[in-house]
């Protein structure tokens, strides 16, 4: 692997990261709370400088950062300007604005993309020779509006609907030439890149900024579906554990990206940033998570819950996600994910 797209799949990493951190940073200053450090990185600390009040470092692993604020860890603290003498209000906006931050620079990557490459729009560009869209008599300028029942508004929403009909008949109607017509075709398997494919291509229109913004919403929003998707077949166990890769796998696919060209290295880090936003957003213990849900306990009781039984399970919960981030790093050394 050339050093070189490494580095620039780390630095792609490390803007997420610091993206992330700035969003918890900048609320916590607004709320008024101290801040001890900025930190990029994890485990020894390589360098720092302090600033008025705040350390800013960069430690040895380049994977995670974190934002230390006085009182975070339950220790007492009677400063006003401590995170624990603030209101749960005040804690909730300042835990989720790092989640939001990963959204919207997802946003941001989505709408650079499609403001320089154009954005891919449900028009049939070519159709494959024997494909079973040539054979149901699709042609090239035909506007797909719909799949079955289901509205196609998008070339996503198009691509969705055949990887959900799988190997069924589906019914594909079509606008042309101001005449509507409507087409029968069964989706060609392609095992070996699990999805299902008709034999069609879109077209690609340029967009305005506007238009960019829009399409930065629509794949964060789509993408963020997908995911959720994805974790409730993990979970169900319908998803095997051999898809689920760890940092090794990020930094290879980047890699691979940055080798493919910036806008691919962009994709995959809007793709990147919409996966930490919704894995910091899960209610584990010691991630954004789970103090989110005491944010919002604390919010509908009334009070405050224990701070000591708080730090405990926090640490308990630290200790299994350094745990299980061992475990998938070990795994995707023996078993990496297939690119």
């Amino acid at each position: 692997m050339n050093i070189v797209y490494l580095l620039l799949a780390l630095l792609a990493f490390s803007v997420l990261i610091i993206g992330h951190e700035l969003g918890h940073f900048c609320v916590a200053k607004l709320n008024n709370v101290k801040v001890e450090e900025f930190s990029v990185g994890m485990g020894p600390k390589l360098f720092g400088k302090k600033g008025k009040e705040t350390e800013y470092s960069v430690r040895a692993i380049p994977f995670g950062g974190y934002v230390k604020m006085l009182g975070e860890q339950g220790e007492e603290s009677h400063d006003e300007r401590a995170l624990n003498n603030k209101t749960p209000l005040q804690r909730l906006s300042i835990v989720v604005a790092g989640p939001i931050m990963n959204f919207i620079l997802a946003i941001i990557l989505f709408g650079i993309i499609g403001y320089a490459s154009g954005v891919k729009v449900p028009v049939v560009s070519k159709v494959e020779l024997n494909s079973p869209a040539y054979t149901a008599g699709i042609l090239a300028g035909d506007k797909i509006i719909a799949v079955d029942e289901a509205k196609v508004s998008s070339w996503d929403d198009f691509v969705k609907a055949i990887n959900e009909k799988k190997d069924s008949q589906m019914q594909i109607t079509v606008l042309r030439k101001n005449n509507t017509l409507t087409k029968k075709l069964t989706p060609k398997a392609l095992p070996e890149e699990n999805r299902y494919i008709v034999g069609v291509y879109p077209s690609i229109e340029k967009t305005t900024f506007g238009g960019a913004v829009a399409h930065g919403f629509t794949e964060t929003f789509s993408l963020t579906k997908e995911t959720f998707k994805f974790l409730g077949g993990l979970f169900q166990n319908k998803v095997p554990l051999s898809g689920v890769g760890g940092p090794v796998s990020v930094m290879r696919i980047s890699a691979k990206a940055a080798e493919a060209g910036i806008l691919t290295l962009l994709w995959i880090s809007a793709y990147i940033s919409v996966q930490l936003a919704i894995f910091n957003l899960l209610p584990i213990p010691a991630l954004d998570g789970g103090w989110i849900l005491i944010s919002i306990i604390e919010i509908i009781i009334g009070r405050k819950l224990n701070e000591d039984k708080i730090g405990k399970i926090t640490y308990v919960g630290f200790v299994v996600l350094m745990s299980l981030a061992v475990l998938v790093t070990i795994k995707d050394i023996l078993y990496p994910l297939k690119l």
